[in-house]
């Protein structure tokens, strides 16, 4: 099972891959600021999972969003909020030729499935609590 990363450890790798990051890549061909469904185009064997945000310790994360200042799902600065849907189910994948960070899972419905994947901005990052 991939490792656990709470908000402070995502911060944590997404300043040290945005640091180490210079110029343009093959997984930077469609822009991914927001959720996207995932490019065809996107060649998975060049990413790595490193780790994952779902909490190991809840049978069911929930589907609460965190959407502050009218944001939107699909919005490019829609806050990071590792607690919050859909990020509680994401995987982290590292890009193996730049080093950027992503966030990936599977948005499941009736008649289909979506493979969704975003890019990783520490700035965007929020610990929030859950509210009860």
């Amino acid at each position: 099972m991939a490792q656990y990363l709470n908000a402070e450890m995502l911060v944590e790798l997404a300043r040290a891959a945005e640091a180490r990051t210079i110029g343009p890549c093959a997984c930077m061909k469609t822009p991914l600021d927001g959720w996207q469904s995932q490019p065809l185009s996107l060649d998975e064997t060049q990413f790595e999972e490193i780790g994952t945000l779902l909490p190991q310790d809840y049978v069911e994360p929930t589907f609460s969003e965190y959407l502050p200042d009218k944001t939107s799902y699909w919005s490019a600065d829609a806050p990071i909020a590792p607690r919050y849907f859909p990020y509680n189910r994401c995987a982290v994948w590292k890009c193996v030729l730049c080093g950027r960070l992503y966030l990936h899972y599977t948005e499941g419905g009736g008649y289909f499935v979506d493979r969704r994947i975003r890019a990783v901005k520490a700035d965007l990052i929020e610990d929030v609590p859950l509210l009860p």
